[in-house]
């Protein structure tokens, strides 16, 4: 049971970070998704964007969460 209890408290620990960036995110000096490195193309009618540089930041920190939480 204690496995599940510390799974709960890092789930909600992730939960309350998300939900602190979301709320904050506008007074942030950065704007996640608008990074340095995306890739934004206007066109007369439309817009395509890939936000690179946040996919790799995302992946690097949820690579990171996952080996820290894999390590016991």
């Amino acid at each position: 049971m204690q496995g599940l209890g510390r799974t709960l408290i890092a789930i909600g620990a992730i939960l309350v970070v998300i939900g602190l960036l979301l709320t904050l995110g506008a007074r942030l000096p950065f704007r996640i998704g608008r990074l340095p490195g995306d890739i934004v193309i206007r066109g007369k009618n439309s817009v395509f964007y890939f936000p690179l540089t946040t996919c790799v930041l995302l992946s690097l920190a949820l690579s990171l969460a996952m080996w820290i939480a894999g390590r016991r």
